[in-house]
């Protein structure tokens, strides 16, 4: 694994598995009566959230707790940043602090990247989410759902989505997840199909590893898995499309259009849902529908990244005391050794 998590496209097809596969022994240990692992024991890592989040904030700090890392929380609001603080001095500030990773959630694009490449601090970068630009540890969690749901819990194991057929609807000019979840899908072997009003397809699309389509309906039977997105309205500063209604009538999911997908295909959205617009609550609330499948998958996704990054390199869940590393102390146990005072 790389120092860093900046963007799905960095990641090989192996790196992208290994990801997965982890995930699925961190999924376990969710299962678990006491749901902690003490693996990053001692490291501190600070969630550094210049935009506003629910799911991925709180998934981020659960995951980290679920390790045992010591969490600071940072929001923008009500923070130096408010008062005009410049990303290179928050970051001398936290490096001053002896933080071992950031996760960065910021509104413009390639600010993770800044951080990562600046030398302003020496930690590990966990893309949050910049801009319009990547998301990768939502692309992560939704490859791990299609996996579970589409190739089996158990049978998922070191595969990729080769053949699986993913249609991504709604407003992909403006959205992270569409591009991180192309990047991510092509290089784990899907076939990814974007469907767009044409107002809301980015330039240069053609270039990217996917097929285009402007025709909700005729995607449908078969499309494997299909993605809804949100429509950013905070991200717009024009009129993308006529009225909500005709947007809901051409590109939204109703109960009519899930039944026209194959049985075993499954309806997904990263969230917040705006129900009524791409998705009806009788799909929101269906059984196809993964929404709450997807935020329990982020938490071991997350830990899995953070593990990965920031762990060391004996495995994730062993099931025989590992030899004791005199490098890296907090790292001395892993996660069926917990013994009972540590339970406490």
């Amino acid at each position: 694994m790389q120092r860093h998590l900046i963007s799905a496209a960095d990641l090989t097809r192996d790196d992208a598995v290994l990801i997965l596969d982890t995930a699925e022994e961190m999924a376990r240990v969710a299962d678990r009566p006491i749901k902690k692992l003490p693996t990053l024991r001692g490291r501190t890592v600070v969630n550094l959230f210049f935009e506003d989040s629910t799911r991925t904030r709180i998934s981020f700090e659960a995951a980290e707790k679920r390790l045992s890392a010591d969490v600071i929380n940072f929001t923008a609001k009500g923070s130096s940043v408010s008062k005009g603080e410049s990303l290179k001095d928050t970051a001398q500030t936290l490096e001053a602090m002896g933080v071992d990773a950031v996760v960065i959630r910021h509104g413009a694009s390639g600010a993770p990247y800044r951080l990562a490449t600046s030398g302003w601090i020496d930690a590990a970068v966990i893309n949050a989410g910049d801009g319009t630009h990547q998301h990768p540890t939502q692309a992560l969690l939704d490859a791990f759902t299609m996996r579970r749901r589409l190739v089996g819990r158990d049978a998922g194991i070191g595969q990729d989505l080769s053949g699986k057929r993913i249609t991504i609807v709604g407003d992909v000019l403006h959205s992270r997840v569409a591009r991180s979840n192309v990047d991510l899908l092509h290089t784990l072997g899907a076939e990814v199909t974007l469907v767009a009003p044409p107002t809301l397809v980015p330039v240069g699309v053609e270039s990217w590893p996917c097929e285009i389509s402007y025709d909700l309906d005729s995607t449908l039977s078969k499309s494997d898995a299909v993605m809804m997105l949100r429509v950013q309205r905070e991200r717009m500063n024009a009129a993308f499309f006529p009225t909500e209604r005709e947007y809901s009538r051409r590109y939204g999911l109703d109960g009519d259009r899930m039944a026209r997908m194959p049985e075993h295909a499954i309806v997904m959205h990263p969230g917040p849902m705006v129900r009524g617009m791409e998705i009806t609550a009788e799909v929101a609330d269906s059984d196809r529908c993964t929404v709450v499948e997807q935020v329990a998958n982020g938490v071991s996704i997350r830990m899995a990244v953070l593990y990965l990054l920031l762990g060391g390199n004996e495995p994730a869940v062993t099931h025989t005391r590992p030899p004791v590393s005199h490098h890296h102390p907090s790292n001395e146990r892993s996660a069926h050794t917990i013994s009972a005072d540590e339970e406490k």
